[in-house]
């Protein structure tokens, strides 16, 4: 693999991995066409892990009140919520709220993680129209929790669990949405998004805890790998596997606080103008 290559797979991973297009199903497409057959799993993964890196900088200040409530958890320090808290943010407004991120990360990492184990064998050995084809059910996903989402808006039960953060419930099914996300052409951020508005929860919440529910999973699947870091180094070079994560992690960010305005707006369905068309056209020439 070439500098060159490596850094327009980064640039890919970055771009991709927040957009809900799915970066596994674009990375695949992207070494089919440059010819790289075989690329470890781990450099796909190490490429997930600079991503990490730009939604810990991005999400800093409300992973560091996580931290804190989990460490005054641990100490078994009472629940302190302040009036001043912000009531807008149902990841991290107060105390309670925090308590309450912390546990829905764990469980939907939890659920996540199972449907892991068995997507992670099968995918090998999946054909690359499978991956065209989750180009498309994620463009229908997308669309159809956009109008979900907007028919349930002004609903008192679902306003009423909103202010009350993300529940138990509401994690385990948006942790199978994230488990669906590890399918090809399947994007975790619009699966996890989308399981996030089918089940009630504030939109710009949905996308806050789609990408801090990502840390676990992406940590996870780069432990599960680490054992070929070596192989990495001598079949890729470390200079592309460099050069490649540079360009995830910027790209990352950029897309990452793109993404969050577009949320915000509610336009997540224009993404399936260009996935559908991908999908048809990978159905047809691959």
């Amino acid at each position: 693999m070439s500098v060159f290559q490596s850094i327009i797979l980064g640039v890919l991973q970055g771009i991709a991995e927040f957009l809900p297009v799915s970066s596994s199903g674009h990375l695949a497409v992207a070494q089919k066409l440059f010819g790289l057959e075989e690329v470890p799993l781990l450099f796909d993964v190490m490429l997930h892990l600079a991503t990490l890196a730009a939604v810990v900088l991005y999400f800093r200040k409300k992973i560091g009140r996580l931290f804190a409530v989990l460490f005054r958890w641990i100490l078994r320090k009472p629940v302190q919520n302040s009036s001043d808290s912000s009531e807008t943010d149902l990841l991290t407004g107060n105390e309670s709220l925090g308590r309450k991120t912390i546990l829905a990360v764990i469980f939907a990492t939890l659920v996540t993680g199972t449907i892991g184990v068995f997507t992670g064998k099968m995918i090998p050995d999946l054909p690359l129209k499978v991956t065209c084809a989750g180009f498309i059910f994620t463009a229908f996903l997308l669309i159809f929790s956009s109008v979900w989402e907007k028919r349930q808006k002004n609903s008192v039960s679902v306003d009423s669990e909103k202010s009350q953060g993300i529940s138990i419930r509401q994690s385990l099914f948006i942790g199978f949405m994230q488990g669906i996300g590890t399918l090809p052409g399947v994007s975790r951020s619009g699966s996890t998004i989308a399981g996030a508005l089918f089940c009630g929860v504030n939109r710009e919440a949905a996308g806050e805890f789609s990408f801090i529910v990502s840390i676990p999973a992406i940590l996870g699947a780069f432990i599960l790998e680490a054992k070929d870091l070596g192989e990495v180094g001598s079949q890729i070079g470390f200079l592309p596997v460099l050069c490649g994560c540079f360009a995830a992690f910027a790209w990352g960010y950029l897309s990452l606080a793109f993404l969050m305005k577009l949320i915000r707006r509610g336009k997540l369905e224009w993404f399936a103008l260009y996935l559908i068309p991908l999908g048809i056209l990978g159905l047809v020439f691959f």
